[in-house]
């Protein structure tokens, strides 16, 4: 069950991480403290096109693959410290890495400070795979989580050989305790509701210098959530929600009931009476491979636009 993120805040312990303020660097940006979020993946866990699909939305991306299509994520990217964070580790790990480090500073490493995944569906952890010896054969990469899925790191084949052969670092996270990852950006991590048969599922705070962001790509519906999600959107300046399904017309081979992520109409009904710039915090993420709002042109990506909420699309880059 999931707390209030104020009495989350209060009772947070705060945990530093950075040793010292490191020189200031400019390469790739205006200011030397920027704090900056890409977006590096907008799609459900397996991806578009998606395997054994036959429907339409599949069959044209086989002959015509849409480049802009990967697996749900953020980057983080710290400037003056020359950090960067990765948030889940997809499938498409490999690009979204470049992509990262080719949108951060000069030099950039190819491998990120730390990366954050929500919980162990294959779209969010699976990507560790390649910090192996089989690919990067990375060197003590953190890797945040929380107890369950640490421990389902731990005593699971292929992941128990990353943390043995020492390519990942497991760092203990708990629900609500705050993480100093440098003077100028704290993480906070905070569960949520979702079906989690190996791991517990997070959602993260990500609190810049300047802004702040909610990050929740992979939850059930509004229904079954204690926290009042509009309380939670009024705190930041941008909130990227699951919209995984536009609404159960896409679904027609599986019961409704085993679908419980909250559909884009039921959101945008839950929140039509919030002013316009509440709304405009809204970025709608983690699309599934029949949702219509992969589609800028879509009927229905317009009206979500039309409503004024946002939807999250691959390479938009924020300022925090």
């Amino acid at each position: 069950m999931i707390k209030t993120f104020c009495s989350i805040l209060l009772a947070a312990t705060v945990v530093p991480l950075f040793a010292q303020n490191l020189p200031e660097i400019k390469d790739g940006f205006k200011d030397g403290d920027d704090v900056s979020l890409v977006i590096l993946g907008t799609v459900q866990d397996a991806g578009s096109p998606h395997i054994a699909c036959q429907k339409e939305c599949c069959i044209e991306l086989f002959d015509n693959p849409d480049p802009e299509r990967k697996v749900v994520s953020l980057g983080l990217i710290d400037a003056q410290n020359r950090k960067t964070f990765l948030f889940e580790a997809t499938p498409d790990i490999a690009e979204q890495l470049k992509i990262l480090k080719n949108t951060a500073f000069r030099d950039a490493p190819e491998i990120p400070n730390a990366i954050f995944p929500t919980h162990a569906h294959i779209g969010h952890y699976t990507g560790l795979m390649y910090l192996g010896k089989e690919a990067t054969n990375a060197r003590n990469v953190a890797v945040y989580s929380m107890p369950k899925m640490k421990v389902f790191l731990e005593e699971n084949g292929p992941w128990s050989q990353l943390v043995s052969n020492k390519n990942v670092e497991l760092m203990p996270i708990s629900d609500g305790q705050k993480l100093v990852l440098a003077p100028n950006i704290t993480i906070v991590p905070f569960t949520v509701p979702h079906r989690d048969e190996y791991s517990e599922t997070v959602g993260y705070r990500i609190i810049g210098p300047h802004k702040s962001v909610l990050f929740i790509p992979d939850i059930d519906k509004w229904g079954k959530w204690e926290t009042n999600i509009i309380d939670e959107i009024a705190k930041v300046d941008y909130a990227f929600l699951d919209a995984a399904f536009y609404d159960a017309e896409e679904i027609d081979n599986r019961d409704i009931s085993e679908i419980p992520h909250p559909f884009v109409i039921e959101s945008m009904a839950l929140f039509k009476d919030l002013p316009s710039s509440e709304k405009q915090k809204i970025h709608f993420i983690h699309l599934n491979h029949t949702n219509p709002l992969l589609k800028q042109e879509s009927p229905q990506s317009q009206k979500v636009l039309e409503k004024g909420f946002n939807i999250a699309r691959f390479r938009q880059k924020f300022k925090l």
